[in-house]
């Protein structure tokens, strides 16, 4: 093999792990607690948290502040996360279609003060079930129209 052949090899081998390694999501789960401890010693690092919507006996979620008429990009709600910490959740995005049938939510976000600001939500729910496995369904929002 020409040394030319080896340098080429070797160029697209680190191509792809310089790809890979960039491309993946390092971000882990986590509970609000943490996040708020990485949010205070300054860490800009979006973290996942894990938890699930408050809901009246009707099934309705409590402490849900969605006005569409009035601002159709500004969600609120209150999460408890898997450690039973309940936090604030702003989402500044259209309320997705089905977070009312979650059964669980992963947000993608941060700490800011006493509110987590969520950029993304991962809705996991039991009508998506299909012979044991769980499908998420990743809600991202969308760029405002001025």
């Amino acid at each position: 093999m020409k040394k030319t052949h080896i340098f080429g090899l070797i160029v697209i081998a680190i191509a792809v792990a310089i790809l890979v390694s960039t491309g993946t999501e390092a971000s882990t789960y986590t509970d609000f607690a943490d996040a708020e401890v990485k949010a205070k010693s300054g860490d800009v690092n979006q973290v996942h948290v894990v938890g699930k919507l408050k809901k009246s006996a009707t099934g309705d979620i409590e402490d849900l502040i969605y006005n569409p008429a009035i601002d159709a990009n500004h969600l609120e709600f209150t999460l408890t996360d898997n450690k039973g910490r309940s936090q604030k959740v702003v989402y500044n995005a259209p309320k997705p279609q089905d977070l009312g049938k979650a059964e669980q939510i992963v947000i993608i976000g941060s700490m800011e003060g006493q509110v987590f600001k969520c950029e993304k939500i991962l809705l996991k729910c039991p009508s998506k079930y299909q012979d044991g496995n769980a499908e998420f369904k990743e809600v991202e929002k969308t760029a405002k129209q001025s």
